[in-house]
């Protein structure tokens, strides 16, 4: 009898220990669970950082300005990076990330992508210019507002890049605009200057 009263003892005091530590887990495991609003910022940045690469690739490869194709190697570059940091965030909150593009940014991609030449140049840097702008935005908030810790880091420590990229864009889309414009003027002064000439060259000829 004393035996069963020893054995019934240490059963009592072993599960006292772990259901404590049961509960414990189980508070660890729901303190992980992600806010709807962090969790859609994060499926949103990693949809938007994957069409930053796929098009800064084509724009390194196609672009016909120096500064574009430039620009389009530190996208491919930075955001691949970004990407990498977001993936693991995501495993560790649990949050399920589509491999492929969604049927938005997929659009987005498969339009410029079509495009080639100083029309790709323009309508790229213009879009990165909008893109930025928006991601600036969307970071900056989640880095004052975000609930989970992690998340809030993430997109605080992003930020600054984004910034950068943003005032990049901006300098490149100006850059390729004033090529625009500069190819515009010089092929109306060249009109002009042929339409002077043969203007000139009639009245030569009438006064003969």
């Amino acid at each position: 009898m004393f035996k069963a009263a020893e054995v019934a003892k240490v059963l009592v005091f072993s599960f006292s220990l772990l259901f404590p530590a049961g509960s414990a887990l189980a508070a660890e495991t729901k303190s992980e669970k992600l806010s709807s609003s962090d969790a859609n910022f994060i499926k949103e940045a990693a949809q938007g950082g994957m069409m930053e690469v796929q098009l800064g690739k084509f724009a390194s490869e196609k672009a016909s300005n120096d500064q574009v194709k430039e620009f389009g190697r530190r996208m491919e570059q930075d955001h691949s990076k970004a990407n990498d940091e977001l993936k693991k965030l995501a495993s560790d909150k649990g949050v399920n990330l589509q491999n492929e593009l969604d049927k938005m940014h997929k659009s987005a991609v498969d339009r410029l992508t079509k495009l080639s030449g100083a029309e790709f140049d323009r309508q790229y840097m213009q879009a990165m210019v909008k893109d930025h702008k928006e991601d600036v935005s969307k970071f900056q908030r989640e880095s004052d507002k975000a609930k989970d810790l992690d998340v809030k880091k993430f997109a605080s420590q992003t930020l600054p890049t984004l910034k950068q990229h943003l005032q990049l864009a901006e300098s490149a889309d100006k850059n390729v605009k004033g090529s625009k414009s500069s190819s515009k003027s010089t092929g109306t002064s060249s009109e002009k200057s042929s339409d002077s000439t043969n203007k000139s060259s009639s009245e030569k000829s009438s006064s003969r």
